[in-house]
C-alpha cells in the first residue's frame, strides 16, 4: 500500500498543478488593480507549509500507518479534482495575485457554490495528502498553522476586493458560502 500511496501522491501533485500551469490564462492584457503585497505574504506562508510537509519527514524505519496512507489516497485526488474544476469555472477571472480586472465577474457556480475559494481548498487537500504520508504530527500542526495563516491573509484580501466591487451581491454570497472549508463559517 505504501507504493500505491506514493504513486497516488505524486500523480495528485501533477494533477493538482497542471491546470494552473497549462489551463489557466496567465498573460491577460486587461486593465486591473492588484494587491501584490498581501498575496505574496500569504503565498510565502503557504509555500513554507508545503516545504515543511516534504522535509520534516517521518522516520524511515517503518512505513506510515494504514490510516495515513488512506488519508493521503483520499485527499490527493480530491485536490486534483478541485483544482481542475475551480480553474475551469473561474476562467478569465483567474490570477495569481489578488486583484480585479476592469471587467471582472463574480463567479458563484461549480465549486464556487460550495466554497468561495476552492483553489485554496484544493491546496489544503494536496497539503493534507502530503502531510498524511510524509510528516510527523508535530511538524504537521506547524505546517497547517502556517498554511491557514497564509490562506487567511489571501482570503481576507480577495474578499475585500470583491466586496469593494460587487457590494451587497458579494456580501450575500459571503453569508451563504464558506471561505475554503465546506460547512465551516
Amino acid at each position: 500500500m505504501l507504493l500505491v500511496s506514493w504513486v497516488v501522491l505524486m500523480l495528485s501533485w501533477f494533477a493538482w498543478g497542471y491546470p494552473f500551469m497549462f489551463r489557466a490564462p496567465h498573460r491577460q492584457k486587461r486593465p486591473s488593480i492588484t494587491a501584490i503585497g498581501p498575496t505574496r505574504a500569504g503565498l510565502f506562508l503557504e509555500c513554507l507549509a508545503i516545504f515543511i510537509a516534504f522535509t520534516c519527514r517521518l522516520s524511515g524505519d517503518a512505513p506510515p500507518e494504514w490510516w495515513r496512507m488512506a488519508g493521503s489516497i483520499v485527499c490527493g485526488p480530491l485536490a486534483g479534482f478541485l483544482s481542475w474544476t475551480a480553474v475551469r469555472h473561474l476562467g478569465r477571472q483567474f490570477r495569481v495575485n489578488a486583484g480585479l480586472y476592469e471587467d471582472h465577474e463574480l463567479v458563484t457556480s461549480g465549486p464556487y457554490a460550495i466554497v468561495r475559494h476552492p483553489i485554496y481548498s484544493s491546496l489544503l487537500a494536496i497539503l493534507a495528502s502530503t502531510l498524511f504520508l510524509f510528516t510527523t504530527w508535530q511538524w504537521a500542526l506547524i505546517s497547517l498553522a502556517l498554511f491557514i495563516a497564509g490562506t487567511e491573509i489571501r482570503v481576507h484580501t480577495e474578499d475585500g476586493l470583491l466586496a469593494s466591487r460587487f457590494g451587497d451581491r458579494f456580501l450575500e454570497y459571503k453569508k451563504r458560502v464558506p471561505a475554503y472549508l465546506p460547512f465551516v463559517r
